[in-house]
């Protein structure tokens, strides 16, 4: 019986340490959890946040704060997060902080990719094109032969309308002129007056105007078309196979963060997600839910940082 005693032992060590991160998973939370959105309150993170709020504080049985910390591209909160050191401080924000910033801002004093990791992809959200009605454009076959001194908006350097729309003039051969406005908002407003032709605008934004005439939609940025304008073609569809400037509404959470945890996490919010109430008001912003897992988040953002890297390069573009 002594004998056998030191390899009991061991096999008591060898299990509590196989069981440990799971353990830990399931004692996650013990403290209140803060979700860093990167953009102001209303925005389409900020709100899925709010949305799922209260089925994660009901699901963790601990209180889940919000605060937006917003400035230089979603990289203030970002930084945050990826600093923290509690497991409970985690990035809401779009995908771009991962797969665009990092080509744009060379001196941010961290590397997001490194500091950070994927959690889930909340949802999928694209980019309009649209024209003023007196741009006289009403395909995209007649876009790309507007002439180089024409004019497109976006809503900001480096932006996904601003990424967006210069894949397209890569993929088309179109050479247009950016200016870039602070925010979709104004962007929009000054397309539907005249003093830009077009832009490729987050739909959620254009969306009324386009209803209302005011707006002329060319094409959907992503694979597929919105729910809400199913009449609009993709850029794939209008001849260009293959285009997808897809962009998401994401959860990130700083690396350390054990994989147990994480993956407790992404299930928790994937199933705040699934709620009919919540699916109903994204429908509402023309936000199509996803709700990837860790795995596929972390796919889809080593695939984009790397598409995105080639747009990057051919704007020569950098922000700080």
């Amino acid at each position: 019986m002594k004998a056998s005693t030191p390899l009991l032992r061991l096999t008591v060590l060898a299990t509590a340490l196989a069981i440990a991160p799971s353990a830990f998973a399931q004692a996650w939370p013990t403290r209140p959890v803060r979700l860093v959105a990167a953009f102001p309150p209303g925005t389409p993170g900020d709100v899925i946040a709010r949305l799922i709020q209260p089925a994660l504080q009901a699901a963790w049985n601990q209180p889940v704060i919000i605060e937006n910390k917003t400035g230089a591209g979603g990289n203030l909160a970002a930084g945050e997060v990826a600093q923290a050191k509690d497991g409970h401080t985690l990035l809401v924000g779009p995908d771009t902080i991962l797969t665009i910033n990092p080509h744009l801002y060379k001196k941010l004093g961290f590397d997001p990719r490194a500091s950070l990791k994927p959690v889930t992809y909340f949802a999928s959200f694209n980019q309009l094109l649209v024209c003023n009605p007196a741009a006289e454009v009403p395909t995209l076959a007649k876009f790309i032969q507007l002439p180089s001194t024409r004019l497109y908006a976006s809503g900001g350097a480096g932006t996904p309308s601003h990424m967006a729309m210069e894949m397209l003039l890569a993929t088309t051969g179109t050479k247009l002129t950016h200016v870039p406005y602070k925010g979709p908002g104004p962007a929009a407003q000054d397309v539907m007056g005249g003093h830009v032709d077009c832009g490729f605008i987050v739909s959620s934004v254009v969306l009324p105007h386009v209803q209302s005439g005011r707006l002329r939609a060319i094409a959907v940025s992503g694979k597929e078309r919105s729910g809400l304008l199913p009449g609009v073609p993709t850029v794939a569809e209008s001849g260009h196979p293959g285009f997808d400037a897809t962009f998401f509404e994401t959860l990130a959470a700083p690396s350390s963060l054990p994989a147990a945890t994480v993956e407790k996490i992404q299930g928790d919010v994937r199933a705040a997600l699934q709620a009919p109430a919540v699916k109903a008001r994204l429908a509402e912003m023309d936000l199509r839910v996803e709700g990837y897992s860790t795995q596929e988040a972390q796919r889809r953002s080593q695939e984009d940082f790397a598409k995105w890297g080639t747009v990057a390069q051919r704007t020569q573009l950098q922000l700080d």
